[in-house]
């Protein structure tokens, strides 16, 4: 089956070992513990009050991340003693539990309100948000639903039935103004991908997020005038035909332009009148030469022509903050000061680091309170500042390892529920380290994103060791568990 599969080296040389613990993956477990110290050591650099005498008080937030590791190591250690039949026969009623969970926020007096976000409990000033927890909860129920006998990825049923265990909670969540944890869950399509999605359902997703960055980016003509390049691109290299895609593309500008000049429409307006005719007669010609390979662009471009449009519909109904993060982001709307300050003085921060860093709690940025969310959001920049480029690398390296990790002990288990799984762990993981690296250095809107395992925080700490512990137990499971399922 391949080199991912060959177990004599899986293990760590510890494969033999009849002991649970002699199979659990320590490579996997030493990437964990080295990104959660790597964390410890930065909070304390981060957030030190040095009016606080007792270094080992629990009113030092590196502390208070201490005590949630040692949580956090507990439940992980019982975790690991289960058996992984247990993983499979709750996940059902883990997805009932995390949904009562969301809906319960809505309660008046038990919701609590942060960032314009009702997603936290608050219980006697211990604050837990259970979105983390209704990721553990979705991506086990995904896992099974996925892992039963008959499902099939090309079968509309079963992937109806998956897209539903996604869409009530991304609902729930998007309700709650906490539009970047829903967003965590997109990032399952990786594994629908790597389950055997075919194209052409994950293709048209990537290109409506493609073409709602760019519809705030360039107008809808210039975006249409593009499009309908590449579309004749690649109907030249499809078929081998030039002078007819010429005449086409120039009777195509020709009808725009006299529209344009002799009727009240406007340039876009004609643009767009003359391309929907020109996609209709194509499609008609298409269908009839059975060139079949020219269809699926078409469809393409008419819902492209569709859906560009009604991207001012959809942003017009996003929060204000929410609008005015895309905008920053895509260059529109700037303000240093206010809406840009977080991200500018992040890049300040990780730019002053250089080669080396400052070292450790040397930060100028970080100490002397220019940072906001320097310990949980923006906890990247103190690495960045104190310990520079090659600090930067070595923490970027060790996420890589932890996912790729991920990824191979889901590709060495022998049955769905266990790869499913696995590779939905390393989806959250890829998504939460992409999309806060990517916000501390100006690649991506500040979206309130934690660093997983590296991020102050006991509701994340705690959600993300249980992920990864499960998947670590999944693995860890000999040969003739793997029959359990019926």
């Amino acid at each position: 089956m391949g080199p991912l599969y060959n177990s004599s080296s899986a293990y760590s040389g510890s494969q033999n070992s009849n002991s649970l613990f002699g199979r659990v993956d320590l490579v996997a477990l030493g990437l964990y513990f080295a990104l959660v110290i790597c964390g410890i050591v930065c909070i304390t650099s981060a957030s030190y009050d040095g009016d606080v005498e007792n270094l080992f008080s629990l009113r030092h937030n590196y502390m208070k991340q201490i005590m949630w590791l040692g949580i956090a190591s507990v439940v992980g250690l019982v975790i690991l003693l289960l058996e992984r039949r247990y993983f499979h026969m709750f996940a059902y009623p883990a997805y009932v539990v995390g949904i009562l969970m969301l809906l319960a926020l809505f309660i008046p007096g038990l919701g609590k309100e942060v960032n314009g976000a009702t997603a936290w409990f608050e219980i006697g000033g211990i604050r837990m948000q259970p979105v983390e927890f209704v990721k553990i909860a979705t991506a086990l129920m995904m896992a099974r639903v996925m892992s039963d006998y008959s499902f099939s990825m090309n079968r509309v049923s079963d992937l109806m039935k998956v897209g539903l265990v996604l869409l009530v909670p991304v609902i729930i969540i998007i309700s709650q103004n906490d539009t970047g944890s829903a967003l965590v869950l997109g990032s399952f399509l990786f594994v629908f991908i790597r389950e055997g999605l075919t194209k052409y359902l994950y293709f048209p997703v990537i290109f409506s997020v493609l073409l709602f960055i760019s519809s705030f980016i360039f107008t809808h003509g210039a975006i249409f005038f593009v499009l309908l390049v590449l579309f004749m691109l690649y109907s030249v290299f499809k078929t081998g035909e030039v002078i007819g895609h010429v005449r086409i593309f120039a009777a195509m500008m020709l009808a725009t332009l006299l529209l344009a000049v002799f009727t009240p429409l406007s340039g876009y307006a004609s643009l767009m009148i003359v391309c929907g005719i020109a996609a209709v007669v194509l499609g008609v010609v298409a269908i009839k030469m059975r060139a079949m390979v020219l269809l699926w662009p078409i469809i393409m471009f008419v819902y492209a022509m569709i859906f560009v449009p009604t991207c001012d519909a959809m942003f017009s109904k996003l929060k204000q903050h929410q609008q005015n993060r895309i905008l920053t982001y895509v260059g529109i709307k700037s303000d240093p000061k206010g809406l840009d300050y977080n991200v500018n003085q992040s890049l300040i921060a990780i730019g002053s680091g250089g080669m080396w860093g400052k070292g450790f709690m040397e930060g100028t940025q970080t100490k002397y309170d220019y940072l906001p969310e320097k310990h949980t959001d923006f906890i990247f920049c103190t690495v960045g500042e104190e310990w520079g480029f090659v600090g930067t690398s070595v923490v970027v390296l060790l996420f890589i390892s932890l996912i790729l990790r991920l990824m191979r002990m889901g590709e060495r288990i022998k049955e769905p529920f266990g790869r499913v799984y696995c590779y939905a762990v390393a989806s959250i993981l890829l998504f939460h380290v992409w999309v806060n690296i990517g916000m501390t250095i100006g690649l991506m809107p500040v979206m309130g994103i934690p660093l997983p395992l590296m991020s102050y925080g006991g509701s994340s700490l705690v959600a993300m060791t249980i992920l990864i512990m499960i998947a670590i137990r999944l693995d860890a499971s000999t040969e003739d568990e793997s029959v359990y399922l019926s």
